[in-house]
């Protein structure tokens, strides 16, 4: 492969791996990394940093610490485990995998990339880390970190965002990982990206500084190069907390929404008008409002969503909606922003 001859010929493996294992940082996952431990923890960390995993990863092998169990488990369960790492498909993913596994692999994971393909949720990534950190094969794990790095080593100036780079991309980390111990050298990419190739990179404490050709031409702040990202999108929404004889009412995310399986209360999009007379009409129900509680800004996908939240009283119930005593609300799953809606009341 003409990629990868240029990539070992050329890239400074001796001097990576002796800073990786001075610097490599401890993480529960990494103690014990069985194919199950490494599948789990890469999820996580898709779009959370490490430091704020660790709790998550520990609590969920507490509750879930096999495969089967997790298979078994009833999805709100699995939800409310994952609540507040966000992005809550992962975790519906990783239960119909593990249902998967159960059924068709004897409740283990496979070690080959064709076998991996049919869980669900396992994309090339993972597949990646899961054949190289748990089975210790040659194998690339291409993530934001191994992007970053090598599109600065070798002055990639096209979008990381297009397939053919991606591709290219790992090729050239293919090729770079030697035949002893690959697994080793496809770590310590992904920690120097995390630790010192930044996106405001750390060139002066690099192992990689002397043949680094973006650093070398002084284009290292200007890569790697993204395709124009899509814009954040604001939302200002008022949010319905009603209260009838100790009990509050909620509803639970749609499927195929962004929080599905997730209870929310109800909510409007501000439009102007008076809340009391908005949510009566929407809810069918007669209310009176207590107070205005404080906003709370809620994050997610593309959105950047600021939460008003108001707190009625009904004057009697509709069996159309879910009525939660107010002490068993904490036991159910909510997205981070309701949840901070909540902890008010």
């Amino acid at each position: 492969m003409h990629h990868a001859t240029i990539a070992n010929s050329r890239f400074p493996v001796k001097e990576l791996k002796s800073w990786f294992l001075a610097t490599r940082r401890e993480f529960p996952w990494r103690e014990e990394p069985t194919a199950y431990h490494v599948w789990i923890s890469e999820v996580m960390l898709q779009q959370t940093r490490a430091q704020v995993v660790i709790p998550y990863f520990l609590k969920w092998m507490e509750r879930f610490p096999n495969i089967e169990l997790l298979a078994r488990a009833p999805l709100e369960e699995v939800i409310k485990t994952w609540e507040g790492l966000g992005y809550y498909s992962r975790a519906r993913n990783l239960h119909e995998g593990a249902k998967t596994l159960v059924e068709e692999f004897g409740g283990k994971l496979p070690s080959t990339r064709e076998e991996l393909k049919k869980i669900k949720g396992v994309g090339p990534y993972t597949m990646g880390a899961i054949l190289s950190f748990a089975f210790r094969q040659k194998a690339a794990a291409v993530d934001g970190n191994v992007l970053r790095v090598l599109s600065r080593f070798f002055a990639i100036e096209d979008s990381i965002d297009l397939p053919a780079t991606r591709r290219r991309i790992e090729e050239l980390a293919e090729g770079i990982l030697p035949e002893k111990e690959p697994w080793i050298m496809m770590e310590a990419l992904i920690e120097l990206g995390a630790l010192v190739c930044q996106k405001k990179p750390e060139c002066s404490s690099c192992p990689l500084n002397e043949s680094c050709l973006a650093f070398r031409h002084h284009i290292q702040e200007a890569l790697p190069r993204r395709s124009k990202g899509a814009k954040t999108i604001h939302l200002r929404r008022w949010v319905g907390i009603v209260e009838y004889e100790g009990k509050i009412l909620v509803s639970k995310g749609e499927r195929g929404k962004v929080m599905a399986d997730l209870y929310e209360f109800p909510y409007l999009e501000e439009e102007g008008g008076d809340p009391t007379a908005l949510f009566s009409q929407k809810l069918e129900l007669s209310l009176s409002l207590q107070k205005k509680l404080d906003e709370e800004i809620h994050t997610f996908t593309r959105y950047r969503a600021t939460l008003i939240p108001f707190l009625f009283r009904a004057e009697e119930s509709n069996s159309r909606f879910c009525w939660i005593e107010k002490k068993k609300l904490s036991k159910l799953p909510f997205s981070s922003g309701h949840r901070r809606v909540l902890q008010q009341l």
